[in-house]
């Protein structure tokens, strides 16, 4: 967990109960999910396995634990889940050194929530060692807090890194929108209690209740993340 800016932590525009936005970041700011499945079918292929594209959905999302299990148990590849993770996190590296394409509408939105002093918070599967070189891009000082995979002891779908994220910010998790693109994800920000925008990189999500659809990050600011909240 890194805090990264001394901002006022609980301070809300007046007539709004939102206290903080928390983003995913693969496929949700930084348009990185396809380098995941291109690393593991490159790893995969050198063990002589080729991957179903099927199998993209299932392991969309992380965490690297069960997405990778899946790959290892699906193709009986001769490899242990801690040789495979070291070997994605480096092709990973490697790709987004040559590039890190940001999602449209995220350079603005977190632009627009820094300049209304917005608490927010980067929640991510990934590891700390990701997250750091992707933050070099996006920008470590739109984020009072970051949550990696590797510092909870149990990761997205499950609710711990969004209450973690809420209680490091000091807010409640029912104030808080978050933004997510998968299936994953959005389970996690539910089970937590927080209001969800879902924006579906590469499987399709549907809307329910606290859960909002939209096709792209380019819809989402700040008077539609305070619109969620009941006054």
């Amino acid at each position: 967990m890194t805090s990264t800016v001394p901002a006022p932590l609980t301070r809300t525009a007046e007539g709004s109960a939102l206290q903080a936005v928390l983003l995913d970041m693969d496929g949700t700011l930084v348009d990185t999910e396809g380098f995941w499945w291109d690393v593991e079918v490159e790893i995969f292929a050198g063990l002589g396995h080729a991957l179903d594209d099927a199998w993209r959905h299932v392991v969309v999302g992380g965490p690297m634990s069960r997405s990778g299990g899946f790959l290892i148990e699906a193709t009986g590849a001769d490899i242990t889940l801690a040789e495979l993770s070291v070997l994605l996190n480096e092709g990973f590296e490697d790709r987004i050194t040559r590039a890190l394409p940001l999602m449209p509408g995220a350079a603005r939105l977190l632009a627009e929530l820094a300049e209304h002093e917005i608490p927010t918070a980067l929640v991510s599967a990934s590891h700390r060692r990701i997250i750091d070189r992707v933050l070099a891009s996006l920008g470590p000082q739109h984020f009072a807090l970051t949550v990696a995979g590797d510092e909870v002891a149990r990761t997205k779908p499950h609710p711990e890194p969004y209450l973690f994220a809420a209680a490091g910010l000091g807010v409640d998790p029912a104030r808080c929108a978050v933004v997510e693109d998968t299936a994953t994800g959005v389970a996690s920000a539910e089970a937590a209690g927080c209001h969800v925008v879902a924006v579906p990189s590469v499987a399709p999500i549907t809307a329910a209740a606290r859960r909002t659809v939209v096709t792209s990050l380019e819809q989402v600011d700040l008077p539609f993340l305070r619109g969620l909240m009941p006054l």
